[in-house]
């Protein structure tokens, strides 16, 4: 289940290549925005994500008879879920920061505790221009005391959700079931 868009992934694949991507290009390309005033790397991974963002723009938004009902529900359905995407990062990376300074620790000293050498990685990781490990989150979590909910994303996609259901659907079986709690849209 991919939870979380890495950037630089995208980037190094050169194409984007559905709805959703695009939304979340779109949201990684303002967060770069503000880190490529400090870091050179940031800038550059800003200038290959513009490029591969307009790129998709010119190939399913600049032809009027290809804008249906169907894309641009799709298009809704992508900024809906992007931005919760987003909110959760945000929210992570705040709960991450309000804890290392209680603790009076730095993102660099959590960086070496969680062996990583480099200032711009944990930046990268804390920003979510890169995913944290599952092995990262767990030893947040256990040292930071930041409950779990709060670093690990615990939403299905909409694809994965239709799945469980027909899949609960035909085991028949009534002690077997989902409330639309459970299954939160993403």
């Amino acid at each position: 289940m991919k939870t979380h868009f890495d950037i630089e992934k995208i980037v190094e694949v050169g194409v984007i290549s559905n709805e959703l991507d695009y939304d979340r290009a779109l949201i990684a390309d303002r967060k770069l925005r503000l880190l490529s005033k400090e870091n050179s790397h940031f800038k550059k991974l800003r200038m290959k994500l513009r490029e591969l963002i307009v790129a998709y723009e010119n190939l399913e938004w600049t032809d009027l008879h290809k804008l249906d009902d169907d894309k641009l529900s799709e298009s809704e359905q992508s900024e809906s879920i992007a931005e919760q995407e987003r909110l959760f990062l945000e929210n992570r990376k705040q709960a991450i920061r309000k804890k290392l300074k209680q603790l009076d620790l730095t993102q660099e000293n959590l960086g070496s505790i969680l062996g990583h050498k480099s200032k711009t990685h944990m930046s990268e990781l804390i920003n979510g221009i890169k995913p944290f490990t599952l092995k990262d989150l767990i030893v947040i979590h256990k040292l930071l005391k930041i409950d779990l909910a709060l670093l690990i994303p615990v939403f299905l996609s909409a694809e994965d959700q239709s799945k469980i259901a027909e899949a609960v659907s035909k085991l028949d079986k009534p002690k077997v079931k989902l409330s639309p709690t459970d299954l939160v849209l993403l």
